[in-house]
Parts: C-alpha cells; structure tokens; sequence
C-alpha cells in the first residue's frame, strides 16, 4: 500500500490557552494560522505530564510517565520502550529529527534512523531530583525568576541559535527528501525549543507586540499565603523570594513570548514553503510538549497542572480527518496511535501497554469518552501528582495535598475548588474512583524514589574519571557532500535536482 509522507512540527512550553481554535486572532501567526485552516484542531488537548522530557517520552511512545519511568527531566527513556518512530521505520518509513526531543540516556534515536542535530539540553542524569530533601532547592539547574527580570531583546542567543539550526537542517531535509533517492515513504519530525524561556527575543518580533492588549495576566499574583500547596512549592523551587518582579517585568517577559510564537511561525513557515515548493504531500501535526503559566496567579513555566501549564495546542492536517474544532478533551499520548493510524501501521502487538487512543474517529465525526491523564513526579514536588480531565471537570490528587476540584467550563480559571462543597461530593467521588483505579499512588511514589537513588548513585560514579557523554554527535560525513572525484557530475546534478525541469 502506498503510505503518506508525515511532517511533525513540535514546539516547547506553548501555553494552549493560546491556541482556542488554531492561533488566537491578535497573535501574529500568519503561517500556523493557514496550517489551522486546514486542520482538526484540538481546543481542549493536554500535555501527559507538563515538564520536557516526561511530556515528550509521553508524545513519542503513547504512554504515560509511570509506564515509561519517564518521571522527570533526568530519567532515562528505555530503548525497549516503542515510539511513532519505531512503529513507522518498522513499516518501511524513513524517520528523521531535527531538533530537541529531550531523550536521557545513551540512546540518543528511540527509533529515528538519522537525526540532523544534536539535542540543547543534557543528556545525562545531572538533573535529577531528590524526594529523600524535601523542600531541596538545586540551584544549579533549578528555575528561577531571572528569566523574568531579565526579559527583553536580542538578537541572537542560546535558544535562537539552536533554532536556527533546527529549521536550516529541516529545510535542507525536505529539499533532500524531494530528490527521491530513497523511495521509502517519510517522517520528519522538527523540534523546536521556543517559545520556551528565557524571554528573549528578536526585535523585529518584539516589534510586533508593542501595543497588544495581552501583556497582563487575566489573573494577577495571589499572595503565596493564598496560594494552594504545590503551586507554593513551585515559586519556593522558582526561588521567588530572590526576586523583585514588577508589572514591567511581567509586560516584557509576556510580550517576548509572544514574539517567540512569531519567530516560530516564521520557521514553520520557512518548512512548509519547502515542502510546497518542492511538491510534496504530507500529513502535518503541530504540537507542544507542556504550556507556560506566564504569570497567571504569579506562576511562571510549567510543573501545574492548571491550564496555561498542562493545556498544549494540537493540530492535524490530513486527508482522513475534517478541518474544524474539536472540544473534547485529549492528550499528546494520543499523538503515536494517531500516526499510526494515519499511516496505516498495526500497533497490535503493544496495544495492552499503550495508553493513548488514535485521534482519526474524532476528525471524522465519532465521539470520545475516555478520561485524560496527567501525571507529575518531578521538581517542586516530593510525592507524585496524578490528573484527570473528564468532560468538563478536572480533579486533582496527590498524597501531599488536598482534592482540587474543577469545573472548567463555569471555571476556565479555575478559581474555585469544589472539592469541599457538599453539592459536588457525588462528582467528587466518581473521578476520585477512576483515579484510584488507575493510579496507586503509594507504589507509584516508591518507583519514582527508586529511580531517583539509582540515578543519583550512577550520576556520581561516572562522573569520577574519564568521562564519556551521552549527548548525541550529528554525523556529517563531508566527504559525500556537494562534488567529490568519486562522483559522475553528470548523475550529481541530474539527482540533485528538484523538482526536476518541467
């Protein structure tokens, strides 16, 4: 059977709010906004756990952290763990990154065949964190608010550099793809690892946001004696107390975020127009890995499962499924079962191990009712943290902390917690019971406190001695690029061509 070719564009840290139906009016996204067009769009999507590595092991494998021991930014991703990239190179397909995927450990593919650049963040168990010194903050590694303070312009920086380079590489692929020489079908996943902090961009992005109406949370600061227990652990991890912010800092620390969507939306851009100017077809999903809180009740980054944290936006353009919006809930756990079955592959033999459900039924009309869930086991936090949005209500549990019970629909802010109110006990009970059925959070605590010693241990020994990294190296071999004396010239330029001449 003939296969499509499938193009992944993925971002990190976009809050989904952002992304209602497609890319909200007043954000200059002309090219995401053309892609929306086009595309079944998913207002109410989620992340499986809203921090880097755990969201993105989640997204390529099609289970959650505590099936994958992906609990935090350090842990290792087993190589024994199938992703999309499995799934499809296994169906015959090329399979390629450009960009971040956050993978920890000394496998550096997880299934891609050929991967364009290196990755921007460690590969190796230096960040983990330690549930045995509660309240620990690491100062090394941990967030703080500088991203906020120091929020403004540059033109060029640590993030855009690597960017860069992701979109020059993907770009080159795609023209490379064109060419032919490899008759396989392909997926291409990009990466990119902005609009995350810090919140710096380039002017002529920044320019853009100079008068928008957006740059104050709906919700301000609560005081930190108001705030609920984790959210408390999130600014004591982010060390607020360090850290005079102000309206301004807020202002510019919003308004470069909303200028990094628009350096990405240019990016995005600068692929799709390749891929048409090529004449390729692909089926296209864009997505992030977790959202940005950006201020909202004073909290900044992700590690909350409120919504500008754990909401992510999800788009899919394909044949298969309808352009228009879909508002029941999802996850990016759905996102593997969905390219697979977009593309035709049976995931038949690992379907009693994966948690996430193929998205098609839904952009072709068919209702869904499963649960989504989230789960969070890393820093600002000592115990693990487990999450179900069902239809309109999310419910919140964790041994640490009171119930938090939400109404989203009554309660987009989610301002007040129901879990008390003697009316909701019966939607109280309901979810506390599927979440107790799904999750034991006494054995999940114990497998995250086992990792986390092991890891600890191993980071320290091999770090004693030589030391050899596990960061991926791109390959580049430069001695079959451009024209060499092995080549035919002749064959070199009539290959290397395309479109070829009409």
């Amino acid at each position: 059977m003939s296969r499509p070719n499938i193009l992944i564009l993925m971002v990190d840290q976009l809050n989904g709010t952002l992304f209602p139906d497609g890319p909200a009016d007043w954000l200059h996204a002309p090219n995401l906004k053309k892609l929306a067009a086009r595309s079944t769009r998913f207002r109410n999507s989620y992340t499986a756990s809203p921090l880097c590595a755990p969201g993105r092991a989640a997204f390529m494998s099609g289970q959650l952290p505590s099936a994958t021991g992906v609990y935090d930014n350090a842990a290792e991703f087993p190589s024994s763990v199938p992703t999309y990239a499995h799934h499809l190179r296994r169906a015959g397909y090329q399979t390629c990154l450009s960009g971040k995927m956050h993978f920890v450990g000394p496998d550096q593919l997880h299934g891609f065949e050929e991967r364009l650049t290196t990755d921007i963040y460690p590969a190796d168990f230096g960040w983990t964190p330690d549930y045995r010194k509660p309240g620990e903050r690491i100062d090394w590694w941990y967030h703080n608010m500088g991203s906020v303070t120091g929020a403004g312009v540059a033109e060029i920086s640590n993030q855009m550099e690597y960017d860069d380079e992701v979109a020059f590489n993907a770009t080159r692929k795609i023209y490379d793809l064109s060419r032919g020489a490899d008759a396989r079908p392909w997926c291409l996943t990009v990466s990119f690892t902005h609009p995350h902090d810090p919140y710096v961009a380039r002017k002529k992005y920044w320019d853009l946001y100079e008068d928008c109406d957006h740059l104050l949370p709906e919700v301000p600061a609560f005081a930190y004696e108001g705030q609920d227990p984790h959210s408390k652990r999130i600014f004591d991890a982010n060390d607020w107390r360090s850290f005079d912010i102000t309206e301004e800092d807020i202002r510019r620390s919003r308004r470069a975020y909303f200028a990094n969507i628009s350096y990405l939306d240019d990016k995005i851009g600068e692929i799709l127009q390749a891929l048409e100017d090529t004449r390729q077809e692909a089926i296209i999903l864009f997505v992030s890995d977790h959202g940005d809180m950006l201020g909202e009740r004073g909290l900044w980054f992700k590690m909350s499962f409120f919504e500008g944290s754990s909401r992510v936006p999800l788009m899919i353009s394909a044949p298969q499924m309808a352009p228009g919006v879909q508002t029941t809930p999802v996850s990016n756990i759905d996102v593997c079962p969905t390219l697979c079955d977009l593309a035709g592959v049976s995931m038949e033999e690992v379907k009693d191990w994966t948690t996430g459900v193929s998205l098609v039924p839904m952009g072709q009309g068919v209702e869904r009712s499963e649960p989504v869930a989230i789960e969070y086991a890393a820093e600002a936090t000592y115990a693990p943290m487990v999450s179900l949005r069902y239809g309109k209500w999310k419910y919140n549990r964790c041994a640490l902390d009171p119930d938090q019970l939400f109404d989203l629909d009554a309660d987009p802010h989610e301002l007040t917690n129901l879990a008390d109110v003697p009316a909701h006990q019966g939607n109280l009970s309901q979810l506390k019971a599927k979440s107790e059925a799904r999750w034991d959070l006494a054995a999940f605590d114990a497998d995250v406190r086992k990792s986390q010693a092991r890891r600890w241990v191993v980071y320290d020994a091999l770090r004693q001695g030589g030391y050899y990294p596990w960061d991926y190296q791109p390959l580049r071999d430069a001695s079959e690029q451009y024209m060499r004396n092995h080549m035919d010239l002749n064959v070199l330029e009539d290959a290397k061509r395309a479109p070829k001449g009409d």
